[in-house]
């Protein structure tokens, strides 16, 4: 079996974060580890409270995985300073880590923003260099370049210079903008669109770590980029069209969608 790790924060009620990565990592048949990178207290309407974990313990638990059950694939979630995000990388360097993917999160689907500057520097100069893939969303991208993107060229032109300076391929995600959830792949000098009309479900707490971990499941397998991406899509389009209804504010996905048994007596 295939392993799996998650760099990340952890959301207590479920719906992003560590517990939605490995809820992910066991619907697509991989073998799923969590080094957590902060405490949330927060629920599908909002972040209420973050605590960062140390530095040293961080390096401890990613030292704790890699000694014992080397992964096939790693990604990365919320990382919430500079600090943090440097001992990653270094540690992904000194395990030579070729299956990463950098999910930037920074903004929680509520609105709560999960991130600094100064984490925002290091990602670009340190953790993102050293990814396989980066798969910000619009307003992610628009923090990390500086710039607006108001359509397809604009991500496409997004995710070329984020790949010149950073030497990854890049997935520019759509599901912000307006009209439609099309994703921009920038992989090997080419550019793949993967389309899809936008899902009428206000549901989508997680979404993001969602996506970013099953692609890192495709990666163990051997899958190309593009192939893991484009399989990735199905998985999450099925996990939101299911219409999960839990919570009073933007709820969760249904991740286990076709994996379900009815166990009896």
């Amino acid at each position: 079996m295939k392993k799996v790790l998650t760099i990340a924060g952890s959301d207590c009620s479920g719906g992003a974060g560590i517990q939605v990565d490995l809820k992910t990592m066991l619907a697509n048949g991989v073998y799923g580890m969590s080094v957590i990178t902060a405490l949330t207290a927060q629920n599908t309407m909002g972040v209420r409270a973050v605590e960062h974990l140390s530095s040293e313990f961080l390096k401890a638990q990613i030292d704790a995985v890699f000694e014992d059950i080397t992964p096939d694939a790693v990604k990365t979630g919320m990382i919430p300073s500079g600090e943090l995000v440097r001992v990653i990388a270094e540690r992904m360097r000194f395990y030579g880590v070729k299956n990463l993917v950098v999910d930037p999160v920074m903004v929680a689907t509520s609105g709560a923003d999960l991130s600094n500057g100064e984490s925002v520097k290091a990602l670009t100069e340190s953790l993102i260099p050293l990814s396989a893939l980066v798969t910000p969303n619009v307003p992610e991208a628009e923090v990390l370049l500086g710039l607006k993107i108001k359509s397809e060229e604009d991500m496409k032109a997004a995710a070329e210079k984020i790949s010149s300076g950073c030497g990854c391929s890049v997935l520019i995600k759509g599901g912000h903008s307006k009209g439609n959830a099309d994703d921009v792949l920038l992989y090997d000098g080419r550019f793949y669109i993967f389309g899809m009309q936008k899902i009428d479900n206000q549901n989508t707490h997680g979404t993001g770590c969602t996506l970013s971990s099953a692609i890192a499941c495709n990666l163990a397998k051997g899958l190309a980029v593009p192939d893991a991406v484009e399989k990735a899509k199905k998985y999450i389009t099925g996990a939101i069209r299911e219409g999960l209804d839990i919570g009073y504010g933007r709820g969760p996905l249904d991740h286990g969608w076709d994996i379900k048994t009815d166990y009896k007596d």
